[in-house]
């Protein structure tokens, strides 16, 4: 019989980096399982936190960002988001990406919540934010980011969540967190 634990019951015997660039780290692992036996792990780092945004209008409604993605090969709506170093302050990553990506500028910023965007693979944290009391300003994308901007009301979003429109793991979380607070 397995005794349950919250503590780490995983041995790593030796951990070599196989791919590293400046945004992440791949580490192949040899471990001993919490069964005991010996296993292999590879383990992401990323060298920067995830951070999400919803910017909320008076009316109710959202900015979302469409943009095609690289690494699923599709064209992806999701919440303006971007990463900020490790060891920096959220809050002005946030706004940084917010502005950059549609040019808003928040004089009203929620902390939504701490997440884990996928913690068998990853140890990447993502922080999510509500920014309200929008000023429209001039964006500033990166050269890598070909942007669309769309307006839509908050429960539209929330729809598109459930017809799996939009799969991005910190919009799907941060859409459904706001609109469980805003009652919809």
């Amino acid at each position: 019989m397995r005794v349950i634990t919250t503590e780490n019951n995983w041995k790593t015997l030796s951990s070599q980096t196989v791919y590293e660039n400046a945004w992440l780290e791949l580490s192949h692992r040899e471990v001993i399982n919490p069964s005991g036996n010996n296993g292999i792990y590879g383990l992401v780092k990323f060298k920067n936190q995830a951070i999400g945004i919803i910017p909320l209008d008076a009316e109710g409604n959202i900015y979302l960002v469409g943009q095609f993605r690289y690494a699923i090969d599709e064209y992806s709506w999701e919440i303006p988001e971007g990463g900020g170093l490790l060891g920096t302050d959220v809050l002005e990553a946030a706004k940084r990406e917010l502005k950059e990506e549609t040019g808003l500028v928040a004089n009203k910023w929620t902390k939504l919540a701490r997440i884990h965007t996928s913690n068998s693979a990853t140890n990447e944290e993502g922080f999510l934010f509500i920014a309200e009391d929008l000023v429209q300003e001039e964006a500033e994308p990166e050269e890598t980011e070909v942007l669309q901007i769309k307006k839509i009301p908050l429960k539209e979003a929330v729809d598109m969540v459930m017809r799996s429109e939009i799969t991005d793991s910190l919009s799907v979380c941060a859409i459904l967190m706001t609109a469980r607070q805003k009652g919809i």
